[in-house]
């Protein structure tokens, strides 16, 4: 389905996300709706409002700015609401237009604020922060050995940020390690390619590193180019693990791809009658080849929208580990045009075309596989690292909760070397699936144990 510039959506992940590398942007032209008058008690609060500003302006220890005072009030209402929604400066609103285009400056990281502190949601491939190690997860405790801990997500960013060319470094905490992390970066232009292609025997494999402006184009030309390169091709991994979302357009374009009409995803409002469907378009570029979709707890937003239409539709098989977990849309609107910033707005969730949300829940896959021992601990002692962990994120509608921290069903069994060159133990399960043409035939390793006895039961596959 085509969808216009006017009525575009973005899926971002994260409280207020300021993407020094991923997601993506869209932007709806249109006005507060002022017909409803606000009541007595609403003009009160806004008289207190207005009385608390003047006792600052006159009595704070050293003298104000007014205009970020206001701005912080108004994201402080925004953030209230939900994780995903805040108010864009003018500078904040032009930077996310750049990133949604998918080039921009920075290190490649998307964030998010979580209890006073910034957290990296995914590194996008290529850039100064993958190659540096920086992982999904981790948080950023100093900038260039100073501490930012509650200091504000844009100011945050804003020292993270520089000229192209200069060097910054970070201090991560990631789970599992005792000591801080040192990483040091060097800004530069990211001029982010979302799509990438390469085989694994007889097999495709197409990585989908983020959902911007180019992200469904690049992946029709991807699968193109595969398929020309190796016209015996027997089956597709669609690699879309760590990556953070971005465009709700763009995650129909890249379904589209691979589905032969049927929806896709649905978004709903407030009401019932607040229903959009998206459908995708007749045509299976891949012609049935069998598929695998590889997904990991950084999978969020548009990379569960594509996951969770294949699944449902029985396009392909899901291989990895429980998505992020976020299902809902924001629509960007401007404020006077875009001259005084805009609302990131959450203003519908998202369904599967069988109508389920994975707000909080996630995609869960039919073969759950952890990439190491480390990765396996991490599900096995802890689930903060998601949707859910958000204190005032929005419920799935089903009432549907997270599954709890457990044991994967299986990790690299001994004689598996994850230094060797190209070693992925989730991609090699994924085509030990196509190989034998569904989970329910491929051959079972030997359940992995990592934690004590007493831990949460193993979660068998599908």
């Amino acid at each position: 389905m085509q969808v216009t510039e006017p009525m575009r959506k973005m899926i971002l992940t994260g409280a207020s996300c300021f993407a020094l590398g991923a997601g993506g942007m869209a932007f709806v032209s249109q006005t507060a709706d002022a017909r409803t008058s606000p009541n007595a008690e609403t003009f009160k609060m806004l008289e207190l409002f207005g009385d608390v500003l003047s006792t600052v302006q006159d009595q704070y220890v050293i003298p104000t700015d007014d205009k970020k005072l206001i701005e912080a009030a108004i994201d402080g209402m925004l953030t209230s609401l939900d994780p995903h929604s805040g108010y864009l400066n003018l500078e904040s609103f032009d930077e996310l237009r750049d990133q949604s285009r998918g080039e921009y400056g920075g290190l490649g990281l998307e964030v998010t604020a979580e209890e006073g502190m910034v957290k990296v949601i995914a590194p996008m491939d290529g850039t100064p922060a993958s190659r540096a190690g920086v992982m999904a997860g981790d948080f950023i405790t100093a900038i260039n050995d100073e501490s930012i801990l509650g200091l504000n997500l844009t100011d945050a960013v804003k020292q993270m940020r520089g000229a192209v060319g200069t060097p910054v470094a970070l201090t991560l905490t990631r789970v599992g390690e005792e000591e801080p992390i040192d990483v040091r970066l060097v800004r530069e232009v990211i001029n982010v390619k979302s799509v990438r292609t390469s085989f694994k025997g007889d097999y495709g494999v197409l990585r989908l590193s983020a959902f911007n402006e180019k992200t469904g184009q690049e992946t029709e030309d991807g699968v193109r180019k595969l398929m020309r390169e190796r016209p015996d091709m027997k089956g597709l991994v669609l690699d879309l693990r760590n990556n953070p979302g971005g465009l709700l357009d763009q995650s129909v374009e890249v379904a589209d791809v691979f589905l032969d009409g049927g929806e896709v995803v649905s978004q709903r409002g407030r009401t019932s009658r607040d229903i959009v469907r998206y459908n995708a378009r007749p045509g299976d570029l891949l012609n049935g080849k069998p598929m695998v979709v590889l997904i990991n707890y950084g999978s969020a937003s548009a990379a569960e929208i594509v996951a969770g239409a294949l699944q449902d539709r029985k396009r392909a098989a899901i291989v990895g580990l429980t998505s992020f977990g976020k299902g809902s849309v924001q629509t960007v609107i401007p404020l006077r045009g875009g001259l005084d910033g805009a609302l990131k707005l959450t203003t519908d969730r998202y369904f599967t075309p069988s109508g389920r949300s994975i707000q909080k829940t996630g995609i869960e896959p039919d073969l759950e596989v952890a990439m190491n021992e480390k990765e396996a601990k991490r599900v096995a002692r802890l689930s903060s690292f998601s949707e859910a962990s958000f204190r005032n994120a929005l419920d799935a509608q089903e009432g549907k909760t997270r599954s709890k921290p457990h044991d994967p069903a299986e990790i690299p069994p001994k004689g598996f070397d994850p230094e060797a060159k190209d070693a992925d133990f989730q991609l090699v399960r994924a085509v030990d699936v196509l190989k034998a043409g569904s989970v329910r035939a491929v051959p079972k390793l030997q359940t992995a144990q990592v934690t004590p006895a007493k831990s949460a039961p193993v979660v068998t596959p599908r």
